[in-house]
């Protein structure tokens, strides 16, 4: 995992090799931390990840949830194809999908050329 706060508004998040029951922890403490600063939006970007699990799939769900209270975007960059499918058979892309509270409309829709985000 990296960190790129080059644009505050967008802090991004690097995620790869394996996120998983042993690895998420680290993830789901640094999306806490940059959604402590309410940036606009935050990203992460999933361009080397290799493998995820329940548990994986928890933080991305956690940090749209936690995103969606303080109105921060959840942007979802450089998805793997498996990761798509998972996010599509879990239900996770439709909820990624869901307007924040104010009626914005959340750009986190993962794919990985669908939001590729300008972070």
């Amino acid at each position: 995992m990296s960190v790129d706060l080059t644009d505050p508004g967008a802090p991004l998040i690097r995620v790869g090799g394996d996120l998983a029951f042993t690895t998420a922890a680290p993830l789901r403490h640094e999306v806490d931390r940059q959604l402590a600063e309410h940036p606009p939006v935050l990203v992460l970007d999933f361009a080397d990840l290799q493998f995820i699990d329940s548990t994986g799939l928890s933080v991305i769900v956690h940090a749209w949830r936690e995103g969606q209270q303080s109105g921060t975007t959840l942007r979802l960059r450089s998805t793997p194809r498996f990761l798509d499918t998972i996010l599509d058979m879990t239900g996770v892309t439709g909820l990624l999908a869901r307007p924040l509270p104010d009626g914005e409309q959340s750009a986190g829709a993962p794919g990985s050329h669908r939001s590729a985000a300008s972070a």
